[in-house]
């Protein structure tokens, strides 16, 4: 009993099997049989119409074969290991069918004709698409064109163009096994050359890779598609763009709706990149990306969550994507993203609540009601929380504090002025400013004004800083809620180096500060009408630089002046009369 033949590969494997079978003697045949096909199309009786139309692509067709023979290596490219035994079967199906419409009279049925030259009509498109593809890469002109190599960090940009190029040949032309193997060589180049990415989004077939998404596609495939258009999207502005205004935001939603868990991470880093830029992110509505990216937070990975949080960041900022933002349940999200084991998800949560809760006073009630003040308090004191978490906690409670309840929650928590003294004292610079305003602003009871009195010296010399703006004036405001308490003031006079800053501010030749400031805490100093404050600062030579400030009409100068030489004259006139 005879086993059974084995099946025939496939055209992808009969290409890998036989590359290097001489293609020459197919060339040939095809050449025969296009000549004669040319020929025939003259002399045609029936479907005349449709002939001339195939006429004109089997033309089209001999001039791109003679192109190719003349290329120096095509011989050595696996695609036409492909290409031409399909395009042989094409033109003898072809040639089978102008043999029946060159009769005299044709008996056939002419619906069933009618078709069968449409279809090869459509398959002739399809060749000469692929030739003229496989043309207009270049990678025929190229020695060893099997497969090009991957140019090394220093090559010459040329080859760099040239290598792209052959990956999306192989890419467009191949069959399943020549798609993966292709989106595995440009996956390698995106990992290796970071620069590469942007190459790719101009030189390569972006809309293609982009087609690569749908689901007819095997899951592998469209797997690394997805991957390379997350790096693609994430290079720069650019690539970006090209990405968008190829389609791609649709698709990576899709993706993202009803992908597997890896395809899912993938496109939301996708989405993500795409959504920085504020001219693409309006976008998100057309597709009913909202919605997706909040169940995608529900239902996805750490790295989903983080990436799709990311994303609502992005679209929050667009003022008519907000109501969509409230009606599908954002809010609620946003706020459990807090508590999220990801430090990236925390960032991006806190930065949206940011803007959300500056926008006005709805969502600043809606973020309240989920508690979200508490999960921001709790981050910004949280040392396993990033900084730039904490930057972005600290300006959302600094936007929800303009809510009454907020402010009373803040005004009354002593953890969080006292973490608000810390910022003061060792956080950077936005943390200070932030921290600054909210002491500023918060009604604080004396007993946490005294609990943070040792941030005075911090902010004061925050009131030498030009820049930022407004960092000065938060400073002072600061500085003058804690001096409403009277051991607060004591206490900063007893700091010499804090003493000794606030007169050089008030020296008229240190002329790039604005004097108001200083002169502001000099009067909150001298408010309790405390005579060793007065002491000091005289000591230190206010009065001389309040005399000056006061000639020039510096506002407020002229009160404080009166009040050290009040003082003065009081003290000379007791003294008088006790003797």
């Amino acid at each position: 009993m005879h086993s059974p033949p084995p099946p025939p590969p496939s055209p992808t494997q009969a290409a890998e099997n036989d590359a290097v079978a001489p293609l020459q003697p197919l060339l040939d045949l095809i050449t025969n049989i296009l000549s004669l096909l040319l020929l025939s199309s003259l002399t045609v009786r029936s479907f005349v119409g449709r002939w001339q139309i195939l006429r004109t692509k089997l033309v089209s067709l001999q001039s791109s074969l003679s192109s190719i023979s003349d290329s120096p290596h095509w011989s050595e490219n696996p695609l036409l290991h492909t290409l031409l035994p399909s395009l042989l079967s094409t033109l003898q199906r072809l040639k089978a069918l102008s043999d029946q419409c060159t009769l005299s009279s044709f008996t056939g049925g002419k619906l069933l004709m009618q078709s069968d030259l449409d279809i090869a009509n459509t398959s002739l498109s399809n060749h000469l698409h692929d030739l003229d593809l496989l043309l207009r890469s270049g990678v025929l002109h190229q020695s060893n064109a099997i497969v090009l190599s991957q140019p090394g960090p220093g090559s010459h940009k040329q080859d760099l163009v040239l290598f792209i190029r052959d990956i999306f040949t192989r890419l467009q032309i191949g069959g399943v096994e020549f798609k993966k193997k292709a989106l595995e060589s440009l996956l390698q180049l995106l990992k290796d050359d970071d620069k590469s990415a942007a190459v790719v989004a101009k030189e390569g077939n972006v809309g293609y890779l982009i087609s690569l998404l749908d689901f007819h596609h095997q899951s592998s495939i469209r797997e690394q598609a997805v991957l390379a258009l997350s790096i693609i999207v994430s290079a720069n502005d650019e690539s970006r763009k090209i990405v968008f205004e190829e389609g791609g935001l649709g698709p990576l939603l899709r993706i993202l709706e009803t992908g597997s868990m890896p395809l899912k991470e993938k496109a939301a880093i996708g989405v993500e990149a795409i959504t920085t830029d504020p001219e693409n992110a309006w976008a998100i509505s057309a597709y009913g990306g909202v919605s997706v990216l909040i169940e995608a937070f529900r239902s996805g990975t750490a790295l989903t969550q983080s990436h799709a949080v990311g994303a609502i960041r992005n679209i929050a900022a667009v003022e008519d994507i907000k109501a969509a933002l409230a009606e599908e349940g954002a809010v609620p999200v946003l706020v459990q993203s807090l508590t999220s084991s990801s430090n990236l998800a925390q960032e991006n949560a806190a930065d949206c609540i940011a803007t959300l809760a500056a926008s006005g006073e709805y969502f600043r009630l809606l973020i309240i009601q989920e508690r979200g003040l508490q999960r921001l308090m709790h981050l910004i004191q949280d040392s396993t929380s990033s900084i730039v978490t904490v930057e972005n906690a600290l300006l959302a409670i600094s936007s929800l504090s303009l809510s009454d309840s907020a402010a009373r929650i803040l005004s009354s928590t002593t953890s969080f002025i006292i973490q608000l003294g810390e910022f003061i004292k060792r956080g950077n610079v936005l943390l200070q400013q932030v921290s600054s305003s909210l002491l500023g602003n918060l009604s604080i009871s004396d007993g946490n004004k005294r609990a943070v009195a040792s941030c005075m010296g911090s902010l004061i010399k925050l009131m030498e800083c030009p820049k930022p703006v407004g960092l000065q004036e938060a400073a002072t405001d600061a500085v003058l809620s804690l001096l409403t308490v009277r051991s607060n003031r004591k206490e900063l006079v007893r700091d010499e180096k804090s003493v000794m800053r606030l007169m050089q501010m008030l020296d008229p030749k240190n002329e790039a500060l604005n004097k108001k400031f200083p002169v502001m805490v000099t009067a909150a100093v001298l408010g309790g009408g405390s005579n060793g404050c007065r002491k000091r600062l005289v000591a230190a030579g206010a009065y001389q630089h309040l005399q000056k400030l006061a000639e020039t009409e510096v506002p407020g100068a002229k009160k404080v002046l009166q009040r050290l030489a009040g003082n003065r004259l009081k003290n000379i006139f007791s003294r008088t009369w006790r003797e």
